[in-house]
């Protein structure tokens, strides 16, 4: 959720520029998950244009009429789908293929915490009208999971949770200020102030982004050495 259409707009097309950005830099199957995020992010930006389009009425002009308006419904859909259905996944995921955790198990966790979030954040969805309405400089969705506390509390854990377990310190930074920054959105969504979801998701897919370009440039270096080793070996 961002300040307006244009800004939804301008950094949807950023957030996806960067993503294609560190797909091209994927050197390992297992960073694919991880390169995968920042286009997630971006995608779900662009998505919500559509949804601040359809709710200011520029969505029902006279060339597509209805049409128009169905594109907006299920852009919301497509909005909320992302964000309560394939983030909580997808996060845990690219942790647990890098294999970042201190243990095993807690990837086993997440993973299990995202899949629970998403299965029934998307029975919420199917259940009830999706209900959408502009506050302020945001948009607000209505989603109606039971025990919301509780479906909050385990998302959080799925995308947050990570982070805290990684053995390498500037994961563990990120895993900590990523939780600071949920819970500060979180308590300035509820008392109705501007969102800044989109700003996080930029810094966040910038700072993967990097991470990638890093290791591309790694892997080069790491190759003749590993050969080395291999040619000792052999004799």
């Amino acid at each position: 959720m961002c300040f307006s259409p244009e800004m939804d707009l301008a950094a949807g097309t950023a957030v996806t520029l960067v993503g294609l950005d560190a797909l091209r830099h994927v050197t390992r199957p297992r960073q694919w998950p991880l390169a995968a995020l920042p286009v997630v992010f971006g995608v779900h930006q662009l998505v919500e244009t559509l949804v601040w389009w359809e709710l200011q009425g520029r969505l029902t002009g006279s060339v597509l009429g209805q049409e128009c308006r169905v594109a907006g419904s299920v852009a919301a859909w497509a909005y909320v789908l992302i964000a309560i259905c394939v983030v909580p996944v997808l996060v845990p995921v690219a942790f647990a293929a890098l294999r970042t955790s201190r243990a095993p198990a807690a990837d086993v966790v997440f993973v299990t915490a995202g899949v629970v979030v998403a299965l029934v954040g998307l029975h919420a969805l199917l259940d009830g009208p999706l209900g959408r309405r502009i506050e302020g400089h945001h948009v607000a969705y209505s989603v109606d999971p039971p025990v919301a506390t509780l479906f909050v509390a385990v998302y959080v854990l799925a995308t947050c949770g990570p982070g805290l377990a990684a053995r390498s310190r500037p994961l563990l930074a990120f895993g900590a200020l990523n939780l600071v920054v949920v819970a500060l959105l979180a308590w300035l969504m509820q008392d109705g102030l501007i969102s800044l979801w989109c700003v996080w998701a930029a810094v966040t897919s910038v700072l993967v982004a990097v991470h990638l370009r890093r290791e591309a440039q790694r892997a080069p270096a790491a190759a003749p050495a590993l050969a080395d080793r291999r040619i000792d070996a052999g004799t």
